[in-house]
């Protein structure tokens, strides 16, 4: 999990290409790093964001669709299905559930999964927490 400021936070603008290059450099920054903590191959991934009170919606969504998804399936050696993904609005220590899906057969049911995570003091109203999930393996024990 990440804390960045937002650019955008308390006004409104049309062009928020800015905030794809943020979730760009985010993924190329720490992707690669995150990957290497997993002890097997990475076979799951989700993403999310929480804006703070003075954003909106669209300024999560223009951090983690656009391009954060690229370098996210670079770090772990591709990824042909959709990153699960959710953005919300919250105050600080909000919680967002980060849906996770098998990074190349979406209809892999045993990797269909959430993670609850949330950071006590942020985001603060003019900030976004982005959020990267990998996994090296699905649910414990899959029955379905």
């Amino acid at each position: 999990m990440f804390v960045i400021p937002n650019p955008f936070a308390g006004k409104f603008e049309e062009d928020l290409s800015p905030l794809f290059e943020l979730g760009r450099e985010v993924g190329e920054h720490f992707a690669p790093k995150l990957a290497e903590l997993c002890n097997n191959a990475v076979v799951s991934y989700g993403k999310a964001v929480i804006v703070g009170t003075a954003g909106e919606i669209e300024h999560g969504a223009a951090c983690m669709h656009p391009k954060l998804g690229k370098p996210m399936r670079a770090a772990i050696g591709g990824g042909e299905a959709i990153i699960a993904s959710n953005v919300k609005v919250g105050p600080s220590g909000a919680s967002i559930d980060v849906p996770l899906g098998n990074k190349d057969d979406a209809w892999s049911l045993d990797h269909c999964d959430s993670m609850t995570v949330s950071i006590p003091d942020a985001p603060r109203p003019d900030e976004m927490v982005i959020v990267i999930v990998f996994a090296d393996g699905g649910r414990p024990f899959p029955r379905c």
